[in-house]
């Protein structure tokens, strides 16, 4: 009688696209996700390729910055999640950010004149920037990485450029000044974005992520959206606009709200919000980077939310109150 063995399966291999090339802030925050360790990481040049790779499954997942803390909102990667469908933020994790300058080797900063930079990291370091080098100018870079890249492979007509500090462990640059961010305590929040997928189960400590579009403009529109959240006791950490492009004056909302789709006041809120207006996009509940737990008055329990429920159902049954 013949024996059949059976081969072990091969592991699970996932592959996580983030905005490279090696050493940008983008792949620390992706070196937080414990399951992507050991995993494939594929590097791209922006937003749009990271998010394309997720929709037509080169990816499994990307990594994008999507706010800052002293530049605010990245509007690329907000308007990204407000046009492409089948996107979900599935977690979010936060990079402290400090920057060098830096050149080819054997430059000069008093021979600086021209700086190549992400538009962010533009942004976090202009006040140094302009007390440093007041006549300089600015090109933009895709990364913080290429910024630097560009100086050593012929790329970049600039002179120095701003990086993060760990660019100097992958190439041999000159370290022209550090600590040039304006904000010792600047932080860049990421989110890891999947194809649609059910949100991971409430923690305590959750967030989540909406854009919603007023139906139509007229006075006390936004109070009326704002009342959806406030009204069953839901405090909103973000509140951004971006233009949705069709005419003047019309504009999206990008929210970020405490609590879990599945808590009841955030599903109670979710569902007025639908009412209020069509065009929402539910981006995904998840839990804080921060891990600190949503606290908000006991009047807003679910078990209120449910009681309240059970006793209307009561009234339209019949059942005689209690």
């Amino acid at each position: 009688m013949s024996t059949v063995t059976f081969e072990p399966a091969e592991p699970l291999r996932r592959t996580y696209s983030y905005l490279g090339p090696a050493g940008t802030f983008t792949e620390a925050a992706l070196a937080q996700v414990p399951e992507a360790r050991g995993q494939r990481w594929t590097s791209v040049r922006n937003v749009g390729e990271a998010l394309a790779d997720v929709i037509e499954g080169r990816s499994d997942a990307a990594m994008i910055a999507i706010e800052n803390s002293v530049d605010g909102g990245v509007s690329t990667a907000q308007d990204a999640l407000a046009t492409i469908p089948g996107l979900r933020i599935v977690g979010e994790y936060l990079v402290p950010v400090n920057f060098v300058l830096v050149g080819r080797p054997g430059a000069r900063l008093q021979d600086v004149s021209v700086i190549a930079a992400h538009p962010v990291a533009y942004a976090q370091c202009l006040q140094w920037l302009s007390q440093t080098v007041p006549a300089h100018a600015h090109i933009p870079a895709s990364s913080n990485v290429a910024s630097a890249v560009g100086l050593l492979d012929g790329t970049s007509d600039a002179d120095a450029a701003i990086a993060p500090p760990g660019i100097l462990e992958h190439h041999d640059l000159e370290l022209l000044a550090e600590h040039i961010g304006d904000n010792p305590d600047a932080v860049t929040r990421f989110v890891l974005v999947s194809r649609t997928t059910a949100p991971l189960p409430p923690t305590g400590a959750d967030k989540t992520s909406l854009i919603a579009e007023l139906p139509d403009d007229h006075p006390g529109a936004l109070l009326e959206m704002l009342e959806q959240f406030s009204t069953r006791g839901i405090n909103l950490s973000l509140l951004a606009s971006r233009p949705v492009g069709d005419a003047l004056g019309r504009y999206r909302f990008i929210i970020d709200a405490d609590g879990h789709i599945e808590d009841e006041r955030m599903a109670d809120a979710l569902l007025g919000l639908r009412r209020f207006s069509p065009g929402v996009t539910f981006l995904g509940s998840y839990p804080r980077a921060d891990r600190a737990v949503v606290h908000y008055p006991e009047r807003y329990s679910d078990e209120v939310f449910v009681e309240a429920r059970d006793w209307l159902r009561g009234l339209i049954s019949g059942a005689p109150e209690q």
